[in-house]
C-alpha cells in the first residue's frame, strides 16, 4: 500500500472518529483536530459525503462572522456496531449505528463468568443469536466491542482473569474467528472511563477518576486528558486495595479487599441476610420477582428510599469514600465521577462518600476535588464498547474493497 493511500485512509478514519465523539464539526474544526490543511480536509470530507459516511447538518449558530457549514455522521449509513457490556453475572448487548442510535434494543443474558465453564460458548451463542434477531446483514457490521471484568490486556485481546478458550488462543482472536467479525475487548472499568471522557462528565478534563459502581468495584484513571493504563495495562485495580477489616474472601482470592465491602453484589447479600433475620423491608417482595436481577431490585429499593437498602448502601459508600480519600491524596484529581450500573442510585451515593472524605482527607486537598454523578450510568459501558470498534476501524472499504482493522 502506498504512503499516499495509507495517509488518505488514516485521515478518513480520523475524521469519522472526531465526528463520532464530537457529533458536529466544521471544516476548520476538523482541520485543527487532524492537523491537516483545510483544502485536504475539505476534499476528504467530500469523499466521505459521496460514500454516505458524512452528511451536512447546516450552518452553525451566528457568532457575528460568517457562519461555517457543519458536518455530522450520516445516521442512514448502513454500517453498524455490536456493543457488549459484561459483568460477573449479567451480559448486555445492543447494536448501534454510526450516529450512536440503537438499532437493536437491549438484549440480556444471565451469565456467571466465574463459575460457568461454558461461558465462552454462551457468550458466542448470545452474540450470534442477537445478530440474527436484528435482521442485519453480517456484512454491514463493522465489528464487536466487548467490555468485561478482569485483568484485560486490550492490545493483545487477553483476559487473564476469566474466559479460557477451548483451543488456548487469545480470547479476542478466538471470538473474532468464531464470529467472523473483528472483535475488540477491554476492561469494563477502562471502557466506562473512556465513555465518561468522550461522552459524559469527564469531557475536557485533564486529571480525573471514574469509579465503576457495579457488581464489582472498578476504577479508571484519567491523566493529562487520556486513560492511564500503567506499564502492562492493568492500572486501576482500586477494588483490591486492602482496606476491609473483614475476613471475607474476595473474588481475586485475597482477603481484605475493598470490594468485599463496596460491590453491589455484596450489598445484595447483606440485604438478603438481614431479611432472613427478620428485618422489615420492601425488598422482601422485590426479591421474589425473578424477572430482574437482585442487584436491580436493590437499586430500586435504594431509589425508593427503603431504610434497610439505604443503610446498607451507606455502609458500602463510606468504605468507598475511604478508598477514594487515599486516591485523592495520591493523585489530586479535579473530579471524581461515580459511574456504572450503581450510578442509577443517584444522589443516594453521595452523603456517605462525602462523609468519609471529610473524615479522612486533608481539607486543602479534598476541596480541590468535586464528586459528580454520571449522566450515562447503565449506558456508559455500552457506548464505550461501541467506541472501541470505532477507534480501531480504518473505514477503508472504498479504497480497498473491505474493512481493515488494527489493534489498539
Amino acid at each position: 500500500m502506498s504512503v499516499k493511500v495509507e495517509n488518505t485512509q488514516r485521515l478518513r478514519a480520523d475524521i469519522i472518529k472526531y465526528l463520532y465523539y464530537k457529533k458536529t464539526l466544521s471544516l476548520a474544526d476538523l482541520s485543527k483536530l487532524t492537523q491537516r490543511s483545510v483544502p485536504l480536509v475539505t476534499a476528504t470530507v467530500n469523499s466521505l459525503i459521496a460514500d454516505k459516511y458524512v452528511t451536512k447538518q447546516g450552518l452553525a449558530p451566528s457568532t457575528g462572522g460568517r457562519r461555517p457549514l457543519m458536518f455530522l455522521l450520516n445516521p442512514d449509513k448502513q454500517k453498524f456496531i455490536v456493543a457488549v457490556a459484561m459483568d460477573q453475572r449479567i451480559t448486555r448487548l445492543v447494536i448501534f449505528n454510526l450516529a450512536n442510535e440503537v438499532v437493536l434494543q437491549l438484549q440480556l443474558l444471565n451469565l456467571n463468568i466465574k463459575d460457568d465453564d461454558q461461558a465462552v460458548d454462551g457468550l458466542l451463542s448470545f452474540i450470534n443469536s442477537s445478530i440474527e434477531s436484528s435482521g442485519l446483514d453480517r456484512g454491514s457490521l463493522i465489528g464487536v466491542g466487548i467490555g468485561m471484568p478482569g485483568l484485560v490486556n486490550a492490545e493483545k485481546g487477553i483476559n487473564n482473569s476469566y474466559f479460557p478458550t477451548p483451543d488456548g488462543s487469545h480470547l479476542g482472536d478466538y471470538l473474532s474467528a468464531e464470529l467472523a467479525l473483528p472483535v475488540y475487548i477491554d476492561n469494563d472499568s477502562s471502557l466506562i472511563t473512556l465513555a465518561e471522557l468522550h461522552f459524559g462528565e469527564a469531557v475536557g478534563m485533564q486529571d480525573a477518576l471514574v469509579v465503576n459502581v457495579g457488581w464489582g468495584t472498578g476504577l479508571g484513571v484519567i491523566i493529562k486528558g487520556g486513560l492511564y493504563r500503567g506499564s502492562t495495562g492493568y492500572a486501576g485495580e482500586f477494588s483490591h486495595i486492602p482496606l476491609s477489616k473483614t475476613d471475607n474472601l474476595c473474588s481475586c482470592g485475597k482477603k481484605g479487599c475493598l470490594e468485599v465491602d463496596t460491590s453491589l453484589w455484596v450489598m445484595v447479600e447483606k440485604a438478603k441476610e438481614a431479611l432472613a433475620q427478620g428485618a422489615g423491608s420492601s425488598m422482601h417482595k422485590l426479591f421474589q420477582d425473578e424477572s430482574k436481577h437482585p442487584g436491580e431490585h436493590f437499586l430500586d429499593a435504594v431509589i425508593q428510599q427503603d431504610p434497610l437498602a439505604v443503610s446498607i448502601l451507606a455502609e458500602g459508600c463510606f468504605q468507598l469514600g475511604k478508598g477514594l480519600s487515599t486516591l485523592i491524596h495520591i493523585l489530586n484529581p479535579e473530579c471524581i465521577v461515580l459511574s456504572g450500573r450503581g450510578a442509577r442510585a443517584g444522589k443516594m451515593l453521595l452523603p456517605a462518600i462525602q462523609q468519609a472524605i471529610n473524615e479522612f482527607c486533608i481539607p486543602r486537598i479534598a476541596d480541590q476535588t468535586s464528586i459528580v454523578l454520571s449522566n450515562l450510568a447503565d449506558n456508559a459501558e455500552l457506548l464505550a464498547a461501541a467506541s472501541l470498534v470505532v477507534e480501531n476501524s480504518q473505514f477503508d472499504e472504498v479504497l480497498t474493497g473491505n474493512f481493515s482493522f488494527q489493534s489498539n
